[in-house]
């Protein structure tokens, strides 16, 4: 595959540079299976519908054909499970867990490794993702099955992560 040189404008970085070196998705880390695509996310409604509404050039414009925004705020109304279930950025800043070449956190990693970009925060991204395994495993033990009512901020985390918790 040739590498596509993607560069980046947004309220957050501006002449950013990245490559696409895999087909858009495809040939992820065998230890890496997220259940959800970037495009399935955002249709849910995932990070109260704010996260991506200043970076569109960035993405596949099919991405947002559905997608739950909120260019003004935070809305957890727009969450598939109607709950907030994110905590803020600067939290996340604060504990460590932003990549510098990500500044929005684990989703922007997420939808630029789908789409083809490797980077050296993929292990520790991948780590993270898997971790989230725990919050199946309560749903499983507490939630009768299909019960999309019990757990709602555990569900909405886990979509959060690309996990599908409606399907649990």
């Amino acid at each position: 595959m040739k590498k596509q040189k993607i560069i980046v404008h947004d309220l957050m970085q501006t002449g950013y540079v990245y490559y696409l070196t895999e087909p858009t998705g495809r040939n992820f880390d065998p230890e890496f299976r997220p259940e959800l695509t970037p495009k399935e996310m955002l249709a849910l409604g995932v990070f109260g519908g704010k996260y991506m509404t200043d970076c569109r050039n960035e993405f596949p414009r099919g991405w947002f054909a559905r997608a739950k925004l909120c260019h003004e705020r935070h809305d957890p109304e727009l969450n598939f499970f109607g709950v907030n279930a994110s905590l803020p950025l600067a939290v996340w800043e604060e504990k460590g867990w932003i990549y510098e070449e990500d500044p929005r956190g684990w989703f922007q990693w997420y939808c630029r490794y789908y789409l083809g970009r490797r980077c050296p925060d993929d292990p520790r991204q991948i780590k993270r993702w898997k971790a989230m395994r725990r919050h199946v495993a309560q749903i499983q033990k507490h939630c009768p099955p299909g019960d999309l009512d019990c757990r709602r901020k555990q569900r909405q985390a886990l979509l959060n992560w690309a996990y599908d918790s409606r399907r649990m």
